[in-house]
């Protein structure tokens, strides 16, 4: 997903238990510098924010730290994500590690990391076991009635602001509106996996750039807006790589090393405490696999994750799967997350600590799920940042990573129409046309859009609208 922009003061944010309109201070003053310690504050507390998915995600860093408080510039924001999203794995939560690399070294990297996924974990797995305890309640049901069509909305108000910002002019530059079109229609109309779109659209980057040089290159570039001087970013356009972010051989071997041995030793334990059939090592080895071989973010992976989740394993059913789905998409951190819901299911179903200690073993098994989903993604962050930076203002590499910004937009249309679709037809393509939840989704988008609601703000009142239909009889 190319980066996205915001609305000023469009985010809301729950620290301990208070609604801000901003995640912390505004910054409207060249950044002189960012201590580890204000960083760590954000990155807590854009955990418990970052709704909306990737895409919704992605737009919060961007409003953050890009527009207002201006730890980073525009084109190095870009240049991260594009580097992010030929990645497999969580783009968005593969972002903030990269920025909190950038900034403050390895420890950085991984606490931004971290924090972006830790609340979600624990919130997840609270909502897992309410889910597998006490079953489908009208209240439940009621308000994830009222949270898909604000989903919905999220998304689509995201796409906005995506391609808006990183296609550029159609008519100076229709190159990018060219591959995002193509993309979209590879996905809807013809059901190409999103890997061959990625790859496709990297190739044509390469084309592209020795045919016409510059056409790809600045997308996503930094336009001033009515003629105003750009206010310089703590890491601007210039600002030389950071000594702890040039390549070394060494430190590549070092990063290496240790990811290895984070993967080896819990892995280990789990065989020689469970056997290689056990479900917990199964998790295990499972995730790993999902974390190297999907690309193009969660919607990606969620396909692979329940062919295998609900066919192979036959850890959970397709209906669990996809209340599992609804859980993620209403929680913040990065959607994969709800490989956590599979993994408390699988464990909790298998009774892997026997049928006395349920919520234990369910509760370790969505730790293993996350533990081996993500680590893949760290490693990738430190291992292959220093060579990206390396890369910055190199029209050969860059060319084709802003074609897969272009493609991804594609993608993310696609999603929006998927989602759009199936809050309007719950029961199918055959089933009725449920107009209060198109209602609702008009709702949410114009008080994202017209009234510039943050997405807590939105999701909130939708879910309270959910409830209320529901009890009333109307939904």
């Amino acid at each position: 997903m190319a980066e996205c922009t915001g609305q000023p003061g469009g985010v809301q944010v729950s620290a301990g238990l208070a609604l801000m309109t901003t995640i912390g201070p505004a910054q409207v003053d060249e950044p002189k510098t960012v201590t580890f310690r204000a960083a760590l504050l954000f990155w807590l507390q854009l955990g418990f924010v970052s709704f909306g998915g990737p895409a919704g995600q992605i737009a919060i860093m961007h409003r953050e730290l890009v527009e207002r408080r201006r730890w980073v510039s525009e084109k190095r924001f870009l240049h991260a994500l594009n580097f992010c999203m030929v990645l497999p794995g969580p783009e968005a939560q593969q972002l903030a590690t990269y920025l909190g690399w950038l900034m403050h070294r390895t420890w950085g990297g991984v606490v931004a990391g971290a924090l972006f996924v830790l609340p979600s974990l624990v919130l997840l797995i609270a909502l897992s076991w309410i889910y597998m305890a006490f079953g489908q309640q009208p209240i439940v049901a009621g308000i994830f009635y009222g949270i898909k069509p604000a989903v919905a909305a999220i998304v689509l108000h995201a796409l906005h602001r995506i391609a808006s910002k990183s296609l550029g002019n159609p008519l100076a530059a229709p190159v990018p509106w060219v591959l995002a079109a193509m993309s979209f229609i590879a996905v809807w109309a013809f059901g190409l996996p999103f890997p061959l779109v990625v790859l496709t659209a990297m190739l044509m980057g390469v084309v592209v750039s020795r045919i016409a040089p510059g056409a790809l290159g600045k997308v996503g570039g930094h336009a001033s807006k009515g003629g105003s001087a750009k206010v310089a970013a703590l890491i601007d356009d210039d600002t030389p790589t950071p000594a702890h972010a040039l390549f070394k051989p060494s430190r590549l071997a070092l990063v290496l090393g240790v990811g290895a041995v984070l993967w080896v030793v819990p892995m280990t334990l789990l065989f020689f405490n469970y056997g290689w059939q056990g479900t917990l090592t199964q998790i295990g080895w499972f995730f790993t696999k999902a974390a190297l071989l999907t690309f193009g973010g969660a919607y990606a992976v969620l396909p692979y994750v329940n062919q295998a989740a609900v066919e192979h394993y036959q850890w959970l059913t397709t209906a669990q799967m996809m209340d599992g789905l609804a859980l993620g998409e209403t929680t913040p951190g990065p959607l994969i997350i709800i490989v956590a819901f599979v993994g408390f299911v699988a464990s909790w179903g298998k009774a892997v600590f026997g049928p006395e200690a349920l919520f234990l073993g369910a509760a370790l098994g969505a730790c293993v799920a996350t533990w081996f989903t993500f680590l893949p993604s760290f490693i990738f962050i430190l291992a292959g940042g220093p060579y990206v930076e390396s890369t910055r203002g190199n029209l050969k590499l860059t060319a084709p990573l802003a074609a897969v910004t272009a493609a991804v937009v594609g993608v993310i249309a696609n999603l929006a129409l998927f989602f759009i679709a199936a809050v309007a037809r719950p029961a199918g393509a055959s089933g009725p046309f449920d107009w209060v939840a198109v209602a609702m989704v008009i709702a949410a988008a114009l008080a994202l859009w017209r009234l510039k609601w943050g997405v807590i703000r939105v999701i909130a009142a939708a879910a309270a609208t959910g409830l209320a239909l529901r009890l009333v009889g109307w939904a």
